[in-house]
């Protein structure tokens, strides 16, 4: 997947974006992008990157990723907080895959440090 552009649609390459964070090379610095390299990790099935990023206390034995679901649009509808800076985030999305849409307003958090996926909120 080295040339291909990332899932999350930021209109860079996969490897330059989602897939330094689903490596380990770097880590978020914001919720919106935690949020979009989640996408991107089930756009190509990577449970062990969204297992680690599920905060410890919400975290699920399996991510439930579907290998035969094709992702194929992320829309980020709005951000709240979240930033360099912050220890809490909320971002609305529309993600898109064969079949249907998903619709969330997800709660981010700090934890060690590091921005992980708390839950969905209503």
């Amino acid at each position: 997947m080295t040339n291909k552009l990332c899932p999350c649609g930021t209109g860079q390459s996969y490897v330059d974006c989602c897939g330094a964070l689903h490596s380990g090379a770097r880590k978020a610095a914001t919720a919106e992008q935690l949020m979009r390299s989640r996408y991107s990790a089930f756009a190509v099935s990577d449970e062990d990157y969204l297992l680690r990023t599920w905060a410890s206390r919400h975290r699920p034995s399996s991510a439930g990723i579907d290998s035969t679901d094709r992702w194929l649009k992320l829309e980020v509808l709005a951000t709240e907080n979240g930033g360099m800076l912050q220890n809490e985030g909320v971002v609305e999305f529309r993600a898109h895959y064969v079949g249907g849409v998903v619709h969330e307003r997800s709660k981010f958090i700090r934890e060690n440090g590091q921005w992980v996926y708390a839950e969905g909120l209503e």
